[in-house]
């Protein structure tokens, strides 16, 4: 039986609007990145999901309770967190390697994860969700970088992760046999309420 997993980011936050790097540190979701959460809640509206998951990050928790009106009960996995930077967390993205591919260890040797483990737990956990019992429509709400870091274990990601995972955007995954297959990327225009917030 084929299953579906629906796994998004978070909305805008205070850090990200600062550009600051936020990994297991946290920031809250801004003006804008509350009304991303509530349109992007909208493209639930008609699908029926029987269990919801987030990151242990407020930011996710937030995303989750706007896109679902705090109607659905949920679930907090540390599982779904995002990268840890280490001794970079909360300090300016100008420090990153500029290249994405030096992210592999990078910040490892400064206290902090390689991708690789990041996908390997990104893929444990989402496999164990998708295991259990009735759960056959899933929302989990996760981070940018840890949602590629899942799709890495499936696909190429270099381009994807060169143009940049936007807030809210959600990946549309069938799950069947133990295997995920990406099957849609759904990105919102977020212009108009952008243009509206600068007035």
């Amino acid at each position: 039986m084929k299953k579906t997993l629906y796994l998004m980011r978070h909305g805008q936050t205070l850090f990200n609007l600062r550009r600051k790097m936020q990994g297991h540190c946290d920031s809250p979701l801004t003006p804008l990145g509350i009304k991303q959460a509530e349109i992007a809640g909208e493209y639930f509206e008609n699908i029926d999901i029987d269990h919801a998951y987030s990151s242990t990050s407020e930011r996710c928790c937030d995303t989750l309770e706007l896109a679902t009106k705090g109607k659905m009960p949920y679930v907090r996995l540390k599982g779904l967190k995002e990268m840890n930077f280490g001794v970079f967390e909360a300090e300016s993205e100008d420090l990153k390697p500029q290249d994405k591919k030096d992210y592999e260890n990078f910040f490892l040797q400064y206290g902090g994860e390689a991708m690789s483990q990041v996908k390997e737990r990104m893929l444990k956990t989402c496999t164990e969700i998708m295991e259990r019992e009735d759960h056959n429509t899933v929302l989990a709400v996760s981070h940018g970088l840890a949602s590629l870091c899942f799709l890495s274990n499936f696909q190429d990601t270099y381009e994807l992760m060169m143009a940049g995972v936007p807030n809210c955007i959600i990946f549309k995954y069938e799950y069947e046999n133990k295997e995920f297959k990406l099957v849609d990327v759904i990105r919102h225009d977020f212009s108009q309420i952008e243009e509206a917030l600068a007035y």
